[in-house]
């Protein structure tokens, strides 16, 4: 049983004849006929009584008729989602992302959302570890990353470079200073995030090679808790440039280079090789390319891989 049968069918049953039914649908009356008796072949049941020419429908009629427009209704509906979904009416998109590389998504859902409102998105923290299976398992179609994935099945987009920045507060004795060196750092206390990563032991190793002791005597659990904290005048800290952006320009934090240590990171955007992204996934990444091209200095995109 074809959904084509069941539009013959259903024009036939409205029309009450197969004269009229043929008119309608634009073909011939014998076709008409032969579809009606197809169908009745294969259900193993006459659906009009054939003694009438008011196209009487019997009682198997009558059955299928309610399910056949039930049937044609949800095809209708599915055609017209599907429609939605391509012109990013409806739809949903699921990106995996931690504390940090989600703060470069702020300005990328803001025009995302300026564009296409009707799209429901969610951001879902993962540790950056886990990111590359999250995307892997459909977890999430998209993740943001700050490394770049040792994975084959996976693309990458670099989206933003960012900078690892020392941040005082603006009373501190070195808040004047446009540069320091290590050695001066030997005597600060600081701050730190809880979850190591490489740009962690990049520090350690930077101190260790100058023969520089690094007092990190306390741990805390957010960025936000870091600035913070150190904004209150307790230590010093090394923050992604991103997270530090609204403080330094409010004059709550101070930035200062230090003269051995350079640690940058690209920021990327990844999805799986193999799956056809979403309409709505796609979208993303047009609109992240567009904020690259707009707003030009750390943001970019560069496909990887």
């Amino acid at each position: 049983m074809e959904l084509s049968q069941l539009e013959v069918f259903l024009a036939v049953a409205r029309e009450h004849r197969f004269s009229r039914a043929a008119e309608k649908l634009h073909r011939t009356q014998s076709a008409v006929s032969q579809t009606i008796r197809k169908l009745e072949d294969e259900l193993g049941e006459a659906l009009f009584d054939r003694s009438s020419h008011e196209g009487v429908l019997t009682d198997a009629g009558q059955v299928l008729f309610e399910y056949a427009e039930k049937l044609l209704n949800l095809r209708h509906d599915a055609q017209e989602s599907l429609a939605e979904l391509r012109e990013l009416q409806k739809g949903k998109l699921v990106i995996a992302a931690n504390e940090f590389t989600a703060l470069y998504l702020l300005p990328v859902l803001a025009e995302f959302r300026r564009l296409h409102s009707m799209i429901k998105i969610t951001v879902q923290r993962a540790l950056g570890s886990r990111i590359p299976d999250d995307v892997l398992q459909h977890s999430a179609e998209l993740g943001v990353l700050s490394y770049k994935p040792e994975e084959p099945r996976l693309h990458s987009v670099v989206t933003y470079l960012d900078e690892l920045t020392l941040v005082v507060p603006p009373n501190h004795p070195l808040a004047s200073a446009k540069e320091v060196s290590i050695r001066q750092l030997g005597a600060e206390s600081f701050v730190a995030h809880i979850v190591s990563s490489p740009y962690r032991e990049k520090v350690l190793q930077t101190f260790q090679r100058y023969k520089t002791p690094l007092h990190m005597g306390l741990e805390l659990p957010t960025l936000q808790a870091i600035k913070q904290f150190v904004a209150m005048g307790n230590g010093v800290a090394f923050m992604p440039e991103i997270s530090v952006e609204t403080e330094v320009a409010r004059g709550e934090l101070v930035r200062i280079r230090v003269r051995e240590l350079r640690v940058q990171r690209k920021l990327r955007l990844i999805y799986r090789k193999e799956a056809g992204l979403s309409h709505a996934a796609r979208a993303f990444l047009k609109v992240a390319e567009a904020v690259a091209l707009e707003r030009g200095g750390s943001y970019r995109f560069q496909r990887e891989s």
